[in-house]
């Protein structure tokens, strides 16, 4: 699996606390040795991220990717705490 990042999605996690980063690496190896482990609650997304997946990285902070070519692809669109997110 390759995996790419957006720009919007490099500049949100170039702002990011040093912890919530780590987190995010930490996922992000879990995530490619199995995507649908139960820690990152991987699901598929509604409303303005219609077709889009999100990944917990912690209690409050999600990752969004969007997959293309069968898996093979996987693009992180943005990131960010549920409030910056979802706004709820």
């Amino acid at each position: 699996m390759k995996v790419k990042y957006s720009r919007r999605f490099a500049k949100q996690f170039k702002k990011l606390p040093i912890d919530i980063k780590k987190a995010f690496k930490d996922r992000l190896e879990i995530f490619l040795n199995d995507n649908y482990h139960p820690i990152l609650h991987n699901h598929r997304l509604k409303g303005d991220f219609d077709g889009c997946h999100s990944l917990n990285i912690t209690g409050d902070y999600r990752a969004i990717f969007e997959e293309f070519a069968d898996g093979e692809v996987i693009i992180f669109s943005v990131i960010g705490d549920h409030h910056q997110l979802y706004g709820k």
